[in-house]
Formats: structure tokens, C-alpha cells, sequence
């Protein structure tokens, strides 16, 4: 095993898209010896494990901000990173069956209207004009944007890697963190099976791991991995424009560049767990509720299906920023599954602090000591899957 470095600036704990995006853009900003450790393989984790799915229909106004941004990051990619990731725009669209549903989305919309993003309600028969295929009785309403997206995953990923690598981000893989030892004066010393890495400042981007991380030094967090699990068919013709979501069950499903029918649906057993395996009974759940809106798909077959953990917080949102009992030590995690779409305007952001530059409000708003101050909490509760 070839060993790490002696020294670095900043320790980045966790290769998936968040931990590589903040590496890249330090990298690009210009801080030199930035070293990234994860346990296992690029894309173990929730990164390589997901719909791909990109969009700005949020309940709070910081997140459709920040997504807005993430958007446009998002459209440049390929262009900054030399990567296709298949970038496609063709919308999301969510549908309520109940009123009471149907006001959220009005709430949302009007929100999103406000900040510039096109969102627009439909009825029922407005939102079969966009996917003709819809069995759309049962509906009260739906909302759409046609600016939402999905992309690739693993390119996604393996993108800022590689541009990481040409900056001289030094990534090692299969290289757990077994210790982080606090050095009087400042710093840390990080071991690992390949050697001890002495850093000023460590990263925790390990996601659904973040809190194992965490207490090597001393520091609990409240976030908590749950299983959500995922499915692809075989491909199709090309048909499905946007991204499909029903509020209530969590369906969510999209047709990729190659023809598959990707998606997923919340199982209502949700309890903290690491397992990785994927179930009979969610095959069964998401086939029922598919078809159920969608009875052209009946006859299709399911190629393969998996599962990757949420990071889930109370809130809804992320935990970010410098650990106030533990100085130069930084979280970046909590991202309850949203953490794919936002590494691009996470990553930018993140590196400003890290290089001296602006300190963005998520670092006031995102701490993980909002958790135990009066009114430190505003919620995000438009969380699917």
C-alpha cells in the first residue's frame, strides 16, 4: 500500500461527490497539499447509489437559492471538467392526490416564483400534456418545472476526481481513518493502515458515516443513516421527459439516457441502519405504486435494484461549518440525500472559507450548533424517495 503523506493542509475524510467537489474547488482556489482518505471505493457510497436527480423545488428559500446556483454548476460541468455526465433538463414533475398536499406545492411554487425559478401548478390533465403515459386519475394537482434535471452519477463523481488529481489533490482509496489524535497547539494527526497523516485541518465528508468519523475526536452528531433503495429496468424507447414524483409515497422515477426506467419509493420502516441490501418488499412496493400511475410499465423487467443510506438530520438540513468545541475541525455532512445535487454550490462555497474568502450564510445557519439553541432550526420538509 503506497503510504500517505506526512503533512497535509486539510485531511478531506470521505471520497464521495461532496468531499471530492470541496477538494477540487481548494485545489482550483489554490491550496496546495489537500489529501483525500476514504475507506472503501470511489462511489461506495451514497454518490454512486442515487437517481441522479437535480433540482430547485424546495420549501425553503436558502435551498432554492443554493440549488439555483448548483443548476447552473451543474450545466457548465462537462465544460470545466473535460466529463460528460449526461446532464439532460427535461423537468421535474410532482403530483398531490389530496388537498392538503396540493397546498404544499402552492406554497412551494409561490416561493420558488419568487426567486426566479419557473415552477408553474397544473391540473391533472395539464400535466398528462407533459407525460401523456400518466394514469392521472386520483389527482388533486401537480406542479412543474421544467428547468430540473437528471444526471449521471458516476461520471458526476469520478469528474471532480480526476480534475481534483490534476490540481494535485492527493486521493487514496481503500483507507480507513482508524484515529484522529487533536495536537496541542493546533492540528491533527489522522492514522490510517497506510501510515499517519499530519493535517492543520480535517474535512468530515463522510456522509451516513459522518458521525463515526466525528467521535474519533471527541464530537457527537445527531445525523443518522436510514436505507432507501432504488431500481432500474431494462432499457425502453425513449419517452419520459422529466423526473415523476408522487407526494405521500415518495415514488419517484425517471427514464435515463440509455432507455432505463430509474426510480425509487419510501418504505414506511424506516429505523438507523448502515445495511446496504435491497428487498423483495420494496420490488413489490414500487411496482404496485408504478404501475398504478404509469400502467404502460407493467410489462417491462427490472435489470437490478440496490440501496444507499440518507443521512438524515432533524431538520432537513445539512450540518456544515467549523465545530466550535473543536477547532479546524469541519463538518459536511447531513445531507439527507440531497448532498449529490448540491455538491457543486457546496464544494464553491466551502472552498471560499477554507482559501479566506466570503464566508457564506449556510456557515451561520448550518452549524451543528443550531441544534442546541432556541430557534436555531428552520426545517426543509420537501425530502423525496
Amino acid at each position: 500500500m503506497t503510504p500517505i503523506p506526512e503533512r497535509a493542509e486539510l485531511c478531506v475524510v470521505g471520497g464521495g461527490v461532496i468531499g471530492l467537489a470541496v477538494a477540487y474547488n481548494c485545489a482550483r482556489r489554490g491550496l496546495r497539499d489537500v489529501v483525500v482518505l476514504d475507506k472503501s471505493y470511489l462511489a461506495a457510497g451514497a454518490s454512486g447509489r442515487n437517481g441522479g436527480g437535480v433540482r430547485q423545488q424546495w420549501s425553503t428559500e436558502l435551498n432554492v437559492r443554493l440549488m439555483r446556483e448548483s443548476v447552473a454548476l451543474c450545466k457548465d460541468f462537462a465544460t470545466e471538467l473535460g466529463v460528460n455526465v449526461w446532464f439532460r433538463q427535461g423537468g421535474y414533475l410532482f403530483l398531490s392526490r389530496f388537498p392538503r398536499e396540493t397546498e404544499r406545492l402552492e406554497k412551494n411554487v409561490r416561493l420558488q416564483n419568487r426567486l426566479g425559478v419557473p415552477t408553474e401548478m397544473l391540473t391533472p390533465a395539464e400535466a398528462r400534456e407533459i407525460v401523456p403515459e400518466l394514469d392521472a386519475g386520483g389527482f388533486h394537482a401537480a406542479c412543474y418545472n421544467s428547468t430540473d434535471g437528471v444526471l449521471f452519477p458516476w461520471p458526476f463523481l469520478w469528474g471532480y476526481a480526476q480534475g481534483a488529481a490534476k490540481l494535485g489533490v492527493q486521493i487514496f482509496t481503500h483507507t480507513a481513518v482508524d484515529a484522529i489524535d487533536v495536537v496541542d497547539g493546533g492540528g491533527f494527526v489522522v492514522r490510517t493502515p497506510r501510515g499517519a497523516l499530519r493535517a492543520r485541518r480535517v474535512l468530515n465528508a463522510s456522509g451516513a458515516w459522518s458521525p463515526e468519523v466525528a467521535r474519533l475526536v471527541g464530537v457527537h452528531l445527531p445525523d443518522y443513516p436510514i436505507r432507501h433503495e432504488i431500481c432500474s429496468s431494462e432499457p425502453l424507447k425513449p419517452f419520459l421527459k422529466p423526473m415523476v414524483s408522487v407526494l405521500g409515497s415518495g415514488l419517484y422515477f425517471s427514464q435515463s439516457m440509455r432507455g432505463e426506467i430509474v426510480g425509487g419509493v419510501t418504505l414506511r420502516d424506516h429505523h438507523p441502519t448502515l445495511a446496504m441490501g435491497s428487498r423483495l418488499r420494496f420490488l413489490a412496493t414500487y411496482a404496485r405504486q408504478v404501475t398504478r400511475i404509469m400502467p404502460i410499465l407493467g410489462d417491462i423487467k427490472i435489470l437490478r435494484a440496490w440501496a444507499g443510506p440518507y443521512d438524515i438530520t432533524e431538520d432537513g438540513n445539512p450540518i456544515v461549518g467549523e465545530v466550535e468545541a473543536r477547532p479546524g475541525f469541519f463538518l459536511c455532512c447531513g445531507f439527507m440525500g440531497h448532498g449529490f445535487m448540491m455538491a457543486p454550490v457546496i464544494g464553491r462555497l466551502y472552498a471560499e472559507l477554507l482559501t479566506g474568502g466570503p464566508k457564506h450564510e449556510i456557515f451561520e445557519r448550518w452549524t451543528l450548533e443550531r441544534f442546541s439553541r432556541p430557534g436555531g432550526i428552520e426545517r426543509e420538509d420537501f425530502i423525496i424517495g
